[in-house]
């Protein structure tokens, strides 16, 4: 094997005749979520799972060479655009097989028009600044009430079936006085940008620990004997530990008191949320409480035998709490310190809420409903540590900002016509034994790793 990319197929281990990214989408369900803000299934604007294979294999060959390096004796490793496909919508997969909730998917949600016509997102977390920007839009008080849930489970549902009258509202007003009444209530908004930005680098790596010497690994996998101390909210920073895990690592979960809220989000699982399951089964988990020096003193002594240290804070939050890379460096030399972000520098040291629509908007990606961004944020920056740890270095910032620029310098259309049935039902695709390599089946179905190491 010469180079990364030699290495992926189409099909991979899922057994159907699929020749090329339509199919893959069409076959693994990209189109059947993507769809569903539309009411029937729809390909991406762009060749997702042909970027999302193409960054898998590259962080596959240098996860690789770093096995090497530890004395892992692997020889090979592959992925496929199905499997890349697979882990996309691996929470939406998750949620659809947990056996006993039935979810109904309506079509509908944002982007929003102005008056004149201007496209935009909108974001908060905040139910208070949901309420306020809608009053001061001047919407009715009870269809403020019923847009705020569907607006919160677009990340969970991909799809946003808001009131009518919501968008109605906007599209009578100035985009100026929009967004001046998003100022005022603390609403974030982002225009739609009409080109997209492809200009910046997925992760920057820096930093050298000099002589570095790996202990040797008792199994078979790139990263197996390393910790990776885990301290994230959301797609993003669960999927980048998610991919570390895959890779052979021990990865240590930090959570609140009582655990991170998303584990008891419908439909449950056993004991666990489908959706979190997805990304987090297989992690280990210790409960601190941050806010306090007590649980921040605990999280060093974690750190003091961990090799990386993750975290997707919100911006000032590491240097509030005297947990940035120099803290940690202080208790575990060489400790690889990666921090995930929405917007990395580019809209300074206060920049709005950063998640996958708002940022999707602002870099121009063909929009979607699935979490895009999200998901190939978490690639990009578990590809940044695995880099870091190949080459000695102590620092990966990645963002989902520069995530969205990779995806845009990779897009491009299949020319290929679909020659495969499109999925409409994940329940279906997940009980297809034509899977059954790719799938692990228990109290919902879960994607196996997507790549495949040889020895």
């Amino acid at each position: 094997m010469n180079t990364a990319l030699d290495a992926v197929t189409v099909a991979g281990p899922v057994d159907l005749p699929l020749a090329g990214e339509l199919d893959v989408q069409a076959a693994c369900g990209i189109m059947h979520v993507h769809g569903r803000r539309f009411g029937e299934p729809t390909r991406l604007g762009l060749d997702y799972a042909s970027i999302l294979a193409a960054e898998l294999a590259e962080m596959g060959a240098v996860a690789l060479r770093l096995a090497r390096d530890r004395g892992i004796p692997l020889r090979g490793v592959s992925t496929s655009l199905a499997q890349a496909a697979l882990l996309a919508i691996a929470q939406y997969l998750a949620a659809a097989t947990e056996g006993e909730h039935r979810e109904q998917f309506c079509p509908g949600g944002p982007p929003f028009q102005s008056a004149e016509g201007v496209t935009f997102e909108i974001e908060t977390l905040d139910p208070l600044v949901w309420r306020r920007f809608w009053t001061a839009i001047g919407a009715d008080e009870a269809v403020i009430s019923s847009g705020w849930r569907p607006f919160m489970h677009r990340f969970a549902t991909a799809t946003c079936p808001l009131p009518p009258q919501l968008p109605e509202v906007l599209a009578v007003r100035p985009i100026a006085w929009v967004e001046r009444a998003a100022v005022r209530t603390g609403m974030t908004l982002v225009r739609v940008a009409d080109r997209a930005i492809d200009r910046m680098p997925a992760f920057a790596v820096s930093g050298c620990v000099r002589g570095h010497r790996w202990a040797r690994a008792a199994e078979l996998l790139p990263l197996s004997g390393l910790v990776v101390l885990e301290s994230c909210r959301r797609v993003q920073g669960h999927m980048t530990g998610h991919l570390l895990r895959l890779l052979g690592a021990t990865v240590l979960r930090i959570e609140p008191p009582g655990g991170d809220p998303l584990r008891w989000v419908p439909p449950i699982a056993g004991d666990t949320s489908a959706r979190f399951r997805a990304l987090n089964e297989g992690k280990e988990v210790v409960e601190i409480d941050l806010r306090t020096p007590d649980g921040r003193r605990q999280l060093l002594e974690l750190a003091a035998g961990a090799d990386v240290f993750l975290q997707n804070w919100a911006p000032g939050k590491a240097e509030q709490w005297s947990l940035g890379a120099l803290d940690l460096v202080r208790v575990r030399p060489g400790i690889v310190y990666a921090q995930a972000s929405g917007w990395g520098s580019e809209l300074g040291p206060k920049p709005p809420v950063g998640t996958d629509f708002v940022v999707q908007a602002y870099a121009g990606v063909p929009p979607s409903m699935m979490t895009i961004v999200d998901v190939f944020g978490g690639v990009v920056s578990a590809h940044g540590i695995v880099t870091a740890l190949a080459r000695g270095a102590t620092r990966v910032d990645s963002s989902l900002l520069s995530a969205a620029c990779r995806m845009n310098a990779g897009a491009r259309r299949c020319g290929r016509p679909l020659s495969v049935p499109v999925c409409d039902d994940l329940a279906i695709l997940a009980a297809d034994q034509r899977f059954s390599r790719v799938l692990v089946r228990g109290d919902c179905a879960l994607v196996a790793s997507p790549w495949e190491f040889t020895s």
